[in-house]
């Protein structure tokens, strides 16, 4: 067995991992990146940015299919899946070439095959070329998730998970959603748009179960007008197949049932922890009720050399909270005084409309003892939002009272998603309800939107009339 000598070995080569290994390198450590799958792990290859393409191409079809109501005709829109997934991939290829260049231009070390932990400074990869043995003063962890399988609807050719969603051999011309979470919504609203006939079930009472209801709301109304079927407070017992047609039986909480005809089911209840064969708990690394790897502020775990990021290391499964926990990690091993120590992460989902939240809501905000004010501004009194015609939704900034602080930003609307980036940094920063609204934002913009709602926080939005409180 062949041994080499690193300061730190990333298991995992995902946002999470490949991050950290960078900066490691650039700190002046020695790194090794070990990954089985392919460099970019899950986000990169079958997750963030394959779903972010391929809801592009949808959120295209679907303005091109609505010109008419600019007065732009377009006759037979037709959509070749074949194209589509071809296309996808090559944004694909371009993100993890230049990552996988960026890795070697770093003279990070990489492994493929699959990593075990053999003890607090040792790990094992089997690869094809047999098991090669790696010292490392530290582990780093960033092995990432995996989707959640539930009875009945074992992954298989009728059952996608996230993965067979972005690639298609054709579209379905009907399909059932299980799971009214963000990856299902955005991958339901994607086909939709594409022409499937889409049905969503979620057993709790409504969509995006743990976001803001009134974020929720717009994005349902939405589906709504656009003819996606919901059924909430049901529950998916099972499905049998028909010739070429999929039964999907459901059952509401009161015991009503019902049966879903679909051409494919898409299976989106969440995801857990991917530790599969990694040696943790043979390492002595606790590990929570849920599968996480327990760490502290500077992501360590209980064993002192063996850290963990990204998805492995808890909630919120993000990609961006698992880089920032990389290049924390990095710092910590070169030596560097570093902690995790964020006030907020954004979150973001690729809805119609778009939803984007940081910071706490007003709920939330009343549970940690502030007395939260609100202000909102409509999309509908923007006049970059009219001129996309995309005025559905609103900006809500929840303050407070007291000290005027920022304490959370939530919106639903057009290119939320790309708008909240201001709020995230003001939370940070600790910036005031007055900071945002004496800030000089371009006009025509979206953003004017974020300027106004704290404007109204203090009853003094000019683009709306606010009746007094």
């Amino acid at each position: 067995m062949s041994s080499e000598t690193f300061d730190a070995v990333v298991i995992g080569g995902g946002p999470a991992g490949y991050v950290c290994a960078i900066r490691l390198a650039q700190n002046g450590m020695k790194a090794a990146l070990v990954e089985k799958a392919a460099i970019g792990g899950t986000c990169l290859n079958v997750g963030c940015i394959p779903s972010k393409a391929l809801i592009s191409a949808g959120n295209l079809v679907d303005r091109i299919r609505h010109a008419g109501d600019m007065g732009i005709k377009v006759d037979g829109v037709r959509v070749d899946m074949g194209k589509l997934v071809s296309w996808k991939e090559s944004v694909v290829q371009k993100l993890t070439g230049g990552v996988a260049g960026l890795l070697k231009n770093h003279k990070v070390t990489v492994y493929a095959g699959s990593a075990r932990i053999a003890g607090p400074n040792t790990v094992e990869v089997q690869g094809e070329g047999g098991t090669q043995q790696l010292t490392a003063k530290n582990i780093v962890v960033a092995t990432g998730s995996i989707p959640i399988e539930i009875p009945g609807f074992k992954f298989s050719e009728d059952v996608w998970s996230s993965t067979e969603a972005l690639a298609p051999k054709a579209r379905p011309r009907r399909l059932v959603v299980i799971g009214g979470g963000y990856i299902g919504l955005e991958l339901g609203i994607m086909y939709s748009k594409l022409g499937s006939e889409v049905t969503v079930v979620e057993a709790t009472p409504g969509l995006l179960p743990g976001q803001d209801p009134e974020l929720s709301k717009v994005v349902e109304k939405r589906l709504k007008k656009r003819g996606v079927a919901m059924h909430f407070e049901h529950f998916a017992k099972g499905y049998t197949k028909n010739g070429e047609e999929l039964l999907v039986a459901i059952e509401s909480k009161s015991g009503e049932k019902l049966t879903i005809v679909c051409d494919k089911i898409l299976s989106t209840v969440g995801r857990k922890p991917y530790a599969e064969g990694l040696g943790l708990k043979e390492a002595g690394v606790a590990l929570d009720a849920k599968g996480f790897v327990v760490v502290d502020a500077q992501r360590r775990s209980n064993v002192p050399s063996i850290f963990a990021i990204g998805d492995i290391a808890g909630q919120p499964m993000l990609a961006h909270k698992g880089s920032k926990e990389g290049l924390v990690v990095a710092d910590v091993v070169a030596g560097k005084k570093a902690a995790y120590d964020v006030k907020c992460i954004p979150a973001v989902i690729f809805t119609d409309p778009e939803i984007a939240s940081v910071g706490l809501t007003e709920e939330q905000a009343k549970a940690e003892g502030y007395e939260p004010v609100v202000g909102k501004f409509p999309f509908a009194a923007s006049g970059r939002a009219l001129s996309l015609n995309e005025t559905d939704g609103f900006t809500k900034v929840v303050a407070d009272k007291k000290t005027d602080l920022v304490l959370g930003v939530h919106m639903v609307g057009p290119e939320v998603t790309e708008l909240i980036a201001e709020a995230a940094l003001a939370i940070e920063m600790g910036a005031t309800t007055e900071d945002l609204a004496l800030t000089v934002h371009a006009h025509p913009t979206l953003p004017e939107t974020l300027m106004e709602a704290a404007e109204a926080v203090h009853m003094k939005a000019v683009h709306i009339f606010q009746k007094p409180r």
